[in-house]
Order: C-alpha cells, then sequence, then structure tokens
C-alpha cells in the first residue's frame, strides 16, 4: 500500500501546521514556504482538510489558518481519511465492480483488514509527527 501524493502532502501540511499550535495562525502561503509544496496544492488541501473538521480558517485582520483541535487529537488516519475518504484496500469494498465477486471468499474478511491497517493510522497523534 502507498499514499497517494496528495495524502503525503496533506500530512507535511499538517505537520507544519501543528508548529503554530497555541494561538499562533499561519497562512496556506506560510504553509507552502515552510513545507516547499506549491502554493495551489495547499490552498487544495487547507479546503479539504478544513471540510474534514481539521483545520479551521478565520478571515479578516488575525485572521488565518489554525487546527480545529489539538494535535494530539488528530491522527495520520484522519488526515489520510480527509483526503482519499475511507481507508479501504481493495475497491470491492466501496462497491466497486470486481470480476470474481460471485465466487469470492475474501471479500466478507477485507473490513477486517481495513479496520486493522486504519486502527494502526489512528494510533499515530499528530503530535507523534511532529
Amino acid at each position: 500500500m502507498r499514499l497517494s501524493n496528495l495524502a503525503d502532502y496533506a500530512v507535511v501540511a499538517m505537520c507544519a501546521a501543528s508548529r503554530h499550535c497555541g494561538g499562533g495562525r499561519t497562512s496556506a502561503a506560510e504553509l507552502a514556504a515552510e513545507t516547499g509544496l506549491p502554493v495551489p496544492t495547499v490552498q487544495k488541501l487547507v479546503s479539504k482538510l478544513s471540510s474534514a473538521g481539521l483545520l479551521r480558517s478565520t478571515r479578516g485582520a488575525g485572521g488565518g489558518l489554525q487546527l480545529a483541535r489539538p494535535a494530539a487529537a488528530i491522527t495520520v488516519a484522519d488526515i489520510v481519511e480527509a483526503v482519499e475518504g475511507p481507508i479501504a484496500l481493495t475497491a470491492c469494498i466501496e462497491g466497486a465492480e470486481c470480476s470474481v465477486a460471485h465466487d469470492c471468499s475474501v471479500k466478507p474478511h477485507w473490513p477486517l483488514v481495513n479496520e486493522a491497517l486504519r486502527g494502526a493510522l489512528a494510533a499515530i497523534p499528530l503530535t507523534q509527527l511532529a
């Protein structure tokens, strides 16, 4: 399994945002400068991460971006799911067509595998990475 570039960049951006904890705010441009990611990519990530309730954006003077909850309460699973959707190793779990679905004895077990993977990622708080 390999994370998409966008999911990887989301983890990098959230680590950078976590360094502004304690009331400090930052901007997408600052996060881009700190991480070396392109500004449009960071803006796209900010939108996804805000929609998922991981970042909070405040407009106006003194505004900017900050974590929506403490870094210790945000996990790698939260970040990956904000960008990629539910963690699933196979498409058949999401209802995609499969040529062997009628004979597949493994399909009923994939939720267990997916939950184990999600659990492993959920055990890693943002504070451990930042």
